[in-house]
């Protein structure tokens, strides 16, 4: 119970804007490893399919070395 409900705080803070890019592609990552993003409302699961073809997700809910690798040039910058 504990984690889902730690998922809901993280999906509300997702929806007010307040997540920085590593944070949502954890989220996502969580989302596509669970199952949810497939059972949530369907920007969800568009979002996270967008994340899987950017190459920033793969189809088992990882966040791939690319996405890390993207993410550190926009915390140096």
């Amino acid at each position: 119970m504990g984690r889902m409900k730690d998922i809901a705080t993280d999906l509300i803070t997702y929806e007010e804007g307040a997540l920085d890019v590593r944070e949502t592609l954890e989220l996502f990552a969580l989302l596509v490893r669970s199952g949810l993003a497939w059972s949530l409302q369907g920007s969800y699961g568009r979002t996270a399919n967008e994340l899987m073809h950017q190459g920033y997700l793969t189809r088992d809910g990882r966040v791939t070395e690319f996405a890390e690798s993207m993410v550190e040039e926009l915390v140096a910058t």
